[in-house]
């Protein structure tokens, strides 16, 4: 194996552990202070991203990057186990297409949510680990 091939390879596994240390520690943080998952968090990100607050569940599973069962039964839980964050309804004359919209409650939910999240990441990236770990992912891209 090549020099450069191992130093890629290296680049790699260094940005992949980043991405795991991070999701963990967001996970557990998320968790611990609001019963919420990591994919959860990035639904009511995402709706909160759309001047509407709200998405075709079709496009928030493939955002979030689950099947349809699982995003279907993601749904129904933040529909239920958060008191009502998300609401699904139909939409049209299309009665399959359903819309998933952040509900005035789920607004106020992900603002205190969405501080765990900053203090989360910042803490996190404040590891030194973590730091070289990037440091090198972004060396190794400059030297290409």
């Amino acid at each position: 194996m090549a020099n450069k091939q191992r130093e890629l390879i290296k680049s790699w596994l260094s940005l992949t552990q980043f991405h795991d240390t991070v999701s963990k520690e967001l996970e557990y943080s998320l968790q611990q202070n609001h019963q919420l998952a990591l994919k959860e968090f990035y639904v009511l990100l995402f709706l909160a991203e759309t001047p509407e607050k709200q998405l075709p569940l079709q496009e928030l599973q493939h955002m979030i990057g689950l099947s349809q069962s699982a995003m279907s039964r993601l749904a129904a839980r933040m529909e239920s186990k958060s008191c009502g964050v998300i609401r699904r309804h139909g939409y049209g004359d299309d009665k399959r297409g359903v819309y998933t919209t952040m509900t005035e409650k789920g607004e106020q939910f992900f603002e205190e949510v969405l501080k765990t999240f900053e203090e989360t990441i910042e803490k996190t990236l404040q590891n030194s680990d973590i730091k070289f770990d990037l440091k090198t992912w972004i060396n190794f891209n400059k030297q290409s």
